[in-house]
């Protein structure tokens, strides 16, 4: 199992930025498929973006133009630059390795609240 802590959320007013990250335990990150995810209250957790160990990126439609997911593979590091964001982008933001059907592959960490507010 890996391990993901992720950090840089808060309270931003719409059409603000927010930049989050997430250190991943293990000696093989650079291989890893990564993705960040999000869970709103009430609703299911989704896949947001996923980024190859090349770092080949996808996006879901909402977010496109929007968001970038990259990587440090020397960091062990994934990032999420969040910009223009809306009130409907509020959620617990997520990282994980991705696994079939893009779920979670490891156990989940404590995520880092987004909370998109005037």
């Amino acid at each position: 199992q890996v391990q993901h802590v992720e950090s840089g959320g808060g309270l931003v007013q719409p059409g603000g930025s927010l930049r989050l990250s997430c250190a991943a335990s293990g000696s093989m990150f650079n291989i890893y498929l990564m993705g960040w995810y999000r869970q709103a209250p009430g609703k299911q957790r989704e896949l947001v973006a996923r980024i190859t160990g090349g770092g080949g990126q996808y996006y879901i439609e909402s977010v496109k133009g929007r968001f970038t997911i990259s990587r440090d593979n020397a960091k062990n590091t994934v990032y999420l630059q969040m910009n223009s964001l809306k009130p409907e982008d509020t959620a617990v933001y997520y990282c994980n390795r991705v696994g079939p059907n893009n779920t979670g592959y490891d156990r989940w960490g404590q995520g880092t609240q987004v909370t998109v507010s005037s």
